[in-house]
């Protein structure tokens, strides 16, 4: 009887999870995903420089993530469960209304509207894909995060098979995303409810200690990679560009590294249940060296080979750092999930643009140079974070 009710047990909370990392996708399709996309659109309605299309992708990245440890640390005390539905309900608003505001400055505020959205959703979100893990954190943080990442990948897609027929009017059709995520959301809020409360007297009786100094380790770490991530994501269409390769070739190439990713993602978050998230961290850092160091002198299929390989390798820890950041900091979930997921992201996009100033300065070569470098760099910090089995064991010796 009891294997049964353990079994209904994971059923209802696989259901919960898949609803989850929907309601991620949408979120990031409508605003990490598309948002770079559009700059061409919204640069050409709006006759902007290049800098002001660039304040549009700082103001997105400020509040969509870079803001998300604030939300973190405001839901950790009291967790705010009508966050959910109205951080993926913004989202949706603030990016359909992008299309039919008359001046610039209140496009900035609709971008800033849907990416206050999405930093209002993240921390929460992550918090409930916690809550519906049992013990199989690492799988159920790359069921939910999966989503966000695969949203990252189709958003550009939608520019030729969509936008550009309809251009910045059919932004408004991403109104029903919103809405759509908000029933996903409402469907689950029940659930949430109640484990929420099983939550609460469960940490009466589990502490565990602060690592300050290993979360900042692998915040740095997060960072190095997704400044490897973003910065081949956004210049990979440029450099294939001044290769002769059109720009059409390039987006469908910047998908293949992209979803390559997101199976990185879900497949590392599963093996991270069976094996060390530190030394998985470590591989999954160290294997990318040779395949972004070897990527600018490739071409052709093997080029498309490298590019998949590079893609699956350098986001399968992004589970991993997640579910490992919580075990630093287990009495602030929300605050950590903003740290792996958001600030690591948001901060990646400064880096981004910092490349930008590289490539017009020198070449758009010299960065692919680079990011054989960054993830060298975060295999090398990696080794002084702390052992994952000394976590567990101060957190059995506290609680006891």
């Amino acid at each position: 009887m009891e294997f049964v009710l353990k079994q209904k047990k994971q059923v209802a909370a696989k259901k919960q999870l898949i609803s989850l990392g929907t309601t991620h996708f949408l979120n990031d399709l409508m605003t990490t995903g598309i948002i770079p996309a559009l700059l061409p659109l919204y640069k050409h309605a709006f006759e902007l420089t290049y800098f002001q299309a660039g304040v549009i992708l700082f103001v997105s990245s400020i509040t969509s993530s870079v803001m998300q440890p604030l939300f973190g640390v405001f839901t950790d005390k009291q967790p705010k469960v009508w966050f959910l539905p109205l951080g993926i309900f913004l989202t949706g608003l603030g990016l359909a209304a992008s299309g039919f505001v008359p001046s610039y400055g209140l496009l900035l505020l609709m971008i800033a509207l849907s990416g206050l959205g999405s930093g209002i959703f993240h921390p929460e979100a992550s918090r409930g894909a916690y809550l519906a893990a049992g013990e199989a954190r690492g799988t159920a943080q790359a069921i939910f995060q999966v989503g966000g990442n695969f949203g990252q990948a189709v958003g550009p897609l939608l520019l030729p098979l969509f936008l550009l027929a309809t251009g910045l009017d059919g932004l408004g059709w991403f109104l029903l995303g919103g809405v759509l995520g908000v029933l996903l959301i409402l469907y689950i809020m029940p659930w949430y409810r109640r484990s929420l409360v099983q939550e609460k007297e469960r940490r009466k009786t589990i502490r565990g200690r602060k690592h300050v100094t290993g979360l900042c380790l692998l915040t740095i770490v997060v960072i190095l990679r997704s400044w490897t991530q973003i910065g081949v994501a956004g210049f990979l269409p440029f450099y294939y560009l001044q290769q002769g390769v059109s720009l059409e070739t390039g987006d469908i190439l910047t998908f293949l590294f992209l979803a390559a990713g997101a199976l990185g993602t879900f497949l590392g978050g599963r093996f991270s249940d069976r094996i060390s998230r530190k030394w998985l961290l470590f591989a999954s850092m160290a294997v990318t060296v040779p395949f972004a160091w070897v990527l600018p002198h490739v071409h052709g299929a093997v080029s498309i080979v490298v590019l998949i390989l590079f893609g699956f390798f350098i986001l399968s820890s992004f589970a991993v750092t997640v579910v490992y950041g919580q075990m630093m900091y287990p009495q602030n979930i929300g605050l950590v999930s903003g740290l792996m997921i958001g600030f690591g992201i948001g901060a990646g996009g400064i880096g981004a643009t910092f490349m930008g100033w590289i490539s017009d300065r020198f070449s758009i070569d010299l960065i692919f140079d680079l990011f054989a470098l960054l993830p060298l760099l975060g295999a090398m910090i990696t080794l002084f974070l702390p052992d994952e089995k000394s976590l567990l064991s101060e957190k059995k010796s506290i609680s006891a």
